[in-house]
């Protein structure tokens, strides 16, 4: 049992900052059964997307994991993001690699626990919510419920959805508008309009 524990707090990978004020820093990923950082190439892809929308956005990271898309946003000048991480260990990774970066209390918020039931907290609004749940769990649906009922989402704000093709037939509210899709065999990333 110890060496299982022991695996799972090894930091074993890593997330690279593409573009802003962290450009091209390497930040540490705990190694825990997954965790499946956004990759660089669909981190550009939704980057090149959000443009025009990222600085002073108020974000939210719903399974935030290593908190790739939430710590890019940040480094294209996002004026705040809250992430929601239910490992322990993973939360205080991201909560030691936003120290690193000298991302302030103001800028960055980690929550750590059940991200459904934070959703269902929450009374903020957000300009950008990133919705990339661990595959093959079926969590995309429920996810969307929550944010819908929470009125999460600010009005004309953006929601990204990254999950498994296999499980991309979600239904999301009808005043969601798409904007932007990108597909393999194995991935299907959305961009939607609140």
């Amino acid at each position: 049992m110890k060496r299982d524990v022991k695996k799972t707090q090894a930091a074993n990978g890593a997330i690279r900052i593409i573009s802003g004020q962290w450009r091209g820093r390497k930040l540490p990923v705990m190694n825990v059964q997954g965790l499946r950082p956004t990759t660089d190439r669909n981190k550009e892809t939704l980057f090149n997307w959000l443009m025009a929308h990222t600085q002073d956005s108020r974000c939210l990271d719903v399974f935030a994991g290593s908190g790739g898309l939430g710590v890019e946003a940040l480094s294209r000048y996002a004026k705040h993001v809250t992430f929601i991480e239910l490992d322990k260990n993973v939360a205080r990774n991201l909560q030691q690699n936003l120290i690193t970066l000298k991302a302030t209390e103001d800028s960055a918020k980690v929550l750590c626990g059940d991200a459904l039931g934070y959703l269902k907290q929450l009374n903020d609004e957000f300009d950008l919510i990133f919705l990339d749940p661990p595959f093959n769990q079926n969590l995309v649906p429920k996810a969307i419920e929550g944010i819908e009922q929470g009125g999460l989402l600010a009005k004309d704000g953006l929601i990204y959805i990254e999950c498994e093709t296999q499980n991309a037939q979600y239904n999301v509210p009808p005043q969601w508008r798409l904007l932007k899709e990108s597909q393999t065999s194995q991935v299907t990333a959305r961009l939607y309009q609140g």
